[in-house]
């Protein structure tokens, strides 16, 4: 088969895919649209009656031909079956009456709140599609109140003002119970009631008040007094029992002083004993203790006066021993110590032999040129002008004069001393 042909056939099928694809899509969704357009959806709220058609049901041994739906969804068919909301919001009722006469023939005033609402109960609701379908909130709110107020009036006439202002817990439970067979014939439902205020116009309930404020008066001021009586019988009474008691505690309280003084004079004539016996043995002891005193006393003497005399006149006497071998060894070390200097000396001399003049007057040059300038230092010279002729010899021959100073100190020293310095420097002295 040709390639050409495949590629050809390929394509027809998948544009038949393709187009089969996008019908069943859009199938699908025409079919979500329908189902969208006659799908109805009860919100929890709200109550849907659908009506007409086939539609039957039964409630409360009656067949109706419509159908109630609450919280729920149900399809519908166009043009055969309607549909219509009904409302379960909870609507506020208030409810006022006045001049309602009361069980005593006192005409009361009475204010209260209610909250009503179309009821859930497949049973009843019911008799409200039949009532109130289609019809404004306030027709039901203005039917409710109605309906209340006729009740609340008949209630009051059961109860005495008393009643009616005192326990308004059973006031409401007694007129929910009143208007709880009336309320479901209507499709409603009552969730709470209130009584918010009861008045009358003749002052009775001010005039009961007044009457039981002065009896519970009158009962504190009966109670007080009872109390008060109470109070002083049984202060009367806690004072004899005091007076009794207080008496039995004196004569206890004097019959323990009188345990107390013997016991503090047996106590007493103990203590003054125990201190006799002490005073006489601190006597013994001290008169011991002044004995030891002395004892050593005496022997602290003995110890003290060869400190101060015995070992010091020891001490000095060893001390001076000492002291002359010490001076002893001293000098005899030294004597020894200088003939063996000598000795070296002497070796040394001869061993030097006539080198010897020469290095003990090198060693003592400085010695001998300082001896022999002490004369030439008592000569001071100030100043010196040097004047030149101009052939420029005057300053050297200034400079020149200086050895022949030291030549003139030298001559003195060999005219004292015997010693031609200059030549024993040079290892001359030996040859003259």
């Amino acid at each position: 088969m040709p390639i050409n042909t495949i590629f050809e056939q390929s394509g027809q099928i998948l544009g038949g895919v393709v187009l089969g694809g996008i019908l069943f899509l859009a199938l699908l969704i025409g079919f979500f649209i329908l189902v969208r357009m006659f799908l109805r959806i009860s919100a929890p709220n709200e109550a849907l009656v659908f009506s007409g058609g086939f539609q039957k049901s039964k409630a409360e041994g009656q067949t109706r031909n419509y159908r109630v739906l609450i919280g729920g969804r149900k399809l519908y068919i166009p043009f055969v079956t309607r549909v219509d909301r009904l409302s379960l919001a909870l609507m506020e009722v208030p409810i006022t009456i006045r001049n309602a006469y009361s069980s005593g023939g006192i005409p009361m005033n009475v204010d209260a709140i209610a909250n009503v609402k179309i009821s859930s109960d497949q049973e009843v609701v019911g008799n409200a599609v039949e009532r109130f379908l289609n019809r404004d909130l306030n027709e039901v709110r203005r039917v409710a109140k109605e309906t209340l107020e006729g009740h609340l009036r008949g209630v009051v006439a059961t109860l005495t003002p008393e009643q009616v202002n005192e326990d308004r817990l059973v006031f409401a439970d007694a007129l929910a119970k009143e208007t709880e067979e009336d309320l479901r014939k209507l499709g409603m439902h009552l969730d709470t009631l209130k009584i918010l205020h009861v008045s009358d116009e003749v002052a009775y309930l001010d005039s009961t008040s007044r009457k039981a404020i002065a009896n519970v008066v009158r009962a504190a001021e009966i109670a007080e007094s009872d109390s008060r009586r109470l109070a002083e019988q049984g202060e009367a009474e806690n004072t004899g029992r005091g007076n009794v008691t207080r008496a039995n505690a004196e004569s206890e309280i004097a019959r323990l002083r009188n345990q107390l003084r013997t016991i503090q004079a047996d106590l007493a004539a103990r203590v003054n004993a125990e201190e006799e016996k002490t005073t006489a043995a601190a006597r013994e002891a001290r008169a011991r203790a002044e004995q030891e005193l002395q004892s050593v006393r005496s022997k602290l003497e003995a110890i003290r006066l060869q400190a101060d005399q015995v070992l010091p006149a020891e001490a000095e006497r060893q001390a001076a021993e000492l002291r002359a071998r010490a001076q002893a060894a001293y000098i005899r070390e030294r004597g020894r110590a200088t003939s063996e200097a000598l000795s070296l000396v002497h070796g040394a001399w001869k061993e030097a032999g006539a080198s010897a003049k020469q290095i003990a007057l090198i060693e003592d040059i400085e010695k001998i040129l300082a001896a022999a300038c002490k004369g030439v230092s008592k000569l001071q010279v100030e100043t010196i002008h040097v004047i030149d002729s101009g052939d420029g010899k005057t300053l050297p021959n200034y400079v020149a004069a200086y050895p022949e100073i030291l030549n003139t100190v030298f001559d003195a020293v060999k005219a004292t001393t015997g010693i031609d310095v200059p030549g024993s420097v040079a290892g001359e002295g030996g040859k003259k």
